[in-house]
């Protein structure tokens, strides 16, 4: 017989409460951060389209945009998480459920934590890549 056993860390309901609104700035924060790299992209088009940087740009810019469609139905499973968090701070013994919101919990920090993984990622590397752009359009100017 094979019997899997899994740990629960039993966090206080503040505890749950002030990680949920954490999870929830940190995706707001990225819903903002993506606007400002949706316009830095938009901006350096021509040259992102470049047929030299092109292959490496593309599949970048989909991981952004893969990303930025993840974001609102991820704020929305915190929120919702959030939001039934009652079940752990109701004085009533429900270890079932109780059980069951700590198992949630747990699996919205590991999808969490892979998302801001990919999304740090793809965002360093758009950086890098327009960082690059920029230089070499201030050494053009310089040179003209």
């Amino acid at each position: 017989m094979n019997s899997k056993k899994t740990y629960i860390e039993w966090l206080s309901g503040e505890e749950l409460h002030q990680e949920s609104l954490a999870w929830a700035s940190e995706l707001k924060f990225a819903r903002d951060e993506q606007r400002f790299l949706n316009d830095l992209i938009k901006e350096n088009t021509l040259d992102l389209v470049d047929t030299k940087i092109f292959d490496q740009v593309k599949p970048v810019v989909s991981s952004l945009d893969i990303s930025e469609k993840k974001l609102n139905p991820l704020l929305k499973q915190v929120q919702l998480h959030e939001n039934q968090l009652r079940i752990m701070v109701d004085d009533v013994d429900q270890l079932k459920m109780e059980g069951a919101y700590l198992e949630t919990h747990a699996d919205l920090a590991n999808q969490l934590d892979h998302y801001f993984s990919e999304y740090k990622t793809a965002k360093s590397k758009i950086f890098e890549i327009i960082s690059k752009i920029m230089k070499k359009r201030r050494q053009k100017r310089l040179l003209n």
